[in-house]
C-alpha cells in the first residue's frame, strides 16, 4: 500500500470514535438495550454491547493501566538523573504546581459565572434520578503524609502516583549521588524506559478498535434521552469545559509560552480521543507521556514529572463540572449562594483538587464535598448522576490537555522544548505498521545473544 493511501492513526482513532457514536446511537434508539421487566436482556444487549465491546474496551484500558506505574518510575529516574542540574526539579515542581492550580481556579470561576448568568435550574422541579451518598475524602493533612510511601512497592501496586512520583524522584537523587557505580542502573532505566515507550505505541496501534468499542458501550447505554431531561445542565457544562479549553487554556499557553495554540491542538487530538474514551487520566499517561515528549518536543526530564503530577492534581474539568452543578442544584433547590457562596465554592475546588488525589470517583466525592461547605443537600448530586459518566469523559480530555499545555509551558521557560519539534506537524507521528513490525534481522541477533549466554 502507497503512503498516500495509508491512514495515520489519528485519522484511524477518529474514524472509530464516529463509527462508535453512530453504532452506539443505532442500538440505543432501536430499542435492542431495553430489558422488559421480568425478561432477560436480549442478545445485542447482553453479548454485544456488554458482553464483547465491555471485553475489548476494559482490556485495552488495563493494558494501558498496566504501563502507568513502570513508565512513571523508569522515566522519572531517567529525567532526573539526566537533568544536569538538580535545582531545576524544584523550579519544575514549584512552576508546575503554581500553573495547574491557577489554571483550576480560572475554570470553575469561568464555569460558576457562565451558569450563573444563564440561570440553569431556574424553576426546574426535577426528582432525583438516583441517590447519592457523599464520602469522606482523605483530609489535606492525611494526603501530604501519605506523599511519603510506608512501602513502595505497596504504592506501585495500588497505583498512588504522588508517593510512586516522590519514590521514584529520590531513587534517581540517590544515584546521582552514589555517582560512577550507580552508571550500570542509570544505563538499565534508560533501556527499559525505552522499551515502556515501544509498548506504548503497540497498545496505540490497537487504539482504534478500542477506541471504537468503548464509544459503542457508552453511547449504547446512556442514550439521548438523559441528555434531553438535563439538556440546560449538559449544554452549559460543555460550553464551559469548551471555552475553558479553546480560550483559557490556549491563551494561557500563548502567554506564557509563546508557542502555537493551533499546532497544539491538532497534535494533542490523539490524546483527547483516549482520554474521552477511558475517562481516565492516569490511564491516559502513557499517551500523554508520548505524545509530549516525541510530538511536542518536551525533554523527558520534565515531562517525567509534569505529566504524572498534572494526571494526580490538575482538575480543570472536574473543576468546572463543581462549579456548573453548584449553580444548578442551588437554583433547582431555590438556595441562594451569594457572592461569599461562590467564593468559597472556587477556593474548596482548588483545595480539593489537591486533597482528593488518587481516591476513586474524586469528580463526584469533591462536589459532595463542596455541596457539604456550601450548606446544598448532597442528594441534589443525583440529579446529575445519570449523565455524570458522559460528562466524565469530555472533562477527562479537558484535564489531559491541561496536563500537556502546562509541560510545554514548563520545559519552553526551562529551555527544555525543541521548539522545532513543536512546530513540525510530523514529528513523532506513529506508523502503525512499524509499531507492531518486529525487524528479522533484530530477531536473529537477540537469538544469538541468548544462545551464546546459555552456552557460557
Amino acid at each position: 500500500m502507497s503512503d498516500s493511501k495509508k491512514m495515520n492513526l489519528t485519522t484511524k482513532v477518529l474514524l472509530g470514535m464516529a463509527l462508535g457514536i453512530i453504532l452506539g446511537l443505532i442500538f440505543n434508539l432501536s430499542g435492542m438495550m431495553e430489558v422488559p421487566e421480568g425478561a432477560k436482556a436480549g442478545f445485542v444487549n447482553q453479548f454485544v454491547v456488554n458482553g464483547a465491546f465491555h471485553i475489548v474496551g476494559k482490556m485495552f484500558v488495563n493494558m494501558l493501566k498496566m504501563l502507568v506505574v513502570p513508565l512513571v518510575f523508569f522515566s522519572l529516574i531517567c529525567g532526573v538523573t539526566g537533568i544536569g542540574d538538580i535545582r531545576m526539579l524544584g523550579r519544575v515542581g514549584t512552576k508546575s504546581f503554581a500553573l495547574y492550580m491557577l489554571t483550576t481556579a480560572i475554570a470553575i470561576a469561568t464555569a460558576i459565572l457562565i451558569a450563573a448568568s444563564l440561570g440553569i435550574g431556574d424553576g426546574l422541579n426535577l426528582e432525583s434520578a438516583a441517590n447519592f451518598t457523599g464520602k469522606d475524602a482523605p483530609p489535606l493533612s492525611q494526603v501530604l503524609i501519605d506523599i511519603i510511601p510506608k512501602n513502595p512497592v505497596a504504592a506501585m501496586a495500588n497505583g498512588d502516583m504522588l508517593p510512586i512520583i516522590f519514590f521514584s524522584i529520590m531513587v534517581g537523587v540517590s544515584m546521582l549521588m552514589v555517582g560512577h557505580k550507580a552508571k550500570p542502573f542509570i544505563e538499565g532505566a534508560e533501556v527499559a524506559n525505552e522499551i515502556m515507550m515501544k509498548m506504548v505505541n503497540i497498545i496505540m496501534a490497537l487504539a482504534p478498535y478500542a477506541v471504537f468499542a468503548l464509544i459503542a458501550k457508552a453511547v449504547a447505554n446512556l442514550g439521548l434521552d438523559l441528555l434531553a431531561s438535563l439538556a440546560g445542565y449538559v449544554l452549559v457544562l460543555v460550553g464551559a469545559l469548551m471555552f475553558h479549553l479553546f480560550v483559557t487554556l490556549m491563551i494561557t499557553l500563548k502567554v506564557f509560552s509563546g508557542l502555537s495554540p493551533i499546532m497544539f491542538l491538532k497534535k494533542i487530538r490523539n490524546v483527547q480521543v483516549f482520554a474521552f474514551s477511558t475517562a481516565s487520566s492516569n490511564a491516559t499517561i502513557p499517551v500523554t507521556m508520548r505524545t509530549v515528549t516525541q510530538r511536542f518536543g518536551v525533554n523527558n526530564s520534565v515531562a517525567s514529572f509534569t505529566v504524572p503530577f498534572g494526571a494526580t492534581i490538575n482538575m480543570d474539568g472536574t473543576a468546572i463540572m463543581q462549579g456548573v452543578a453548584t449553580v444548578f442544584i442551588a437554583n433547582v433547590y431555590g438556595v441562594d449562594l451569594g457572592m461569599g457562596g461562590y467564593l468559597t465554592v472556587i477556593l474548596m475546588s482548588v483545595l480539593a483538587s489537591i486533597g482528593t488525589a488518587g481516591v476513586p470517583g474524586v469528580g463526584l466525592i469533591m462536589l459532595s464535598m463542596v455541596f457539604t461547605q456550601v450548606g446544598l443537600p448532597v442528594e441534589g448530586i443525583g440529579l446529575v448522576l445519570g449523565v455524570d459518566r458522559l460528562m466524565d469523559m469530555i472533562r477527562t480530555a479537558v484535564n489531559v490537555s491541561g496536563d500537556a499545555a502546562v509541560s510545554s509551558i514548563v520545559a519552553k521557560s526551562e529551555g527544555k522544548l525543541d521548539v522545532s519539534v513543536f512546530n513540525d506537524p510530523d514529528a513523532g507521528m506513529l506508523d502503525t505498521d512499524d509499531a507492531i513490525t518486529i525487524d528479522p534481522a533484530v530477531e536473529a541477533e537477540m537469538a544469538a545473544v541468548v544462545e551464546a549466554t546459555h552456552d557460557k
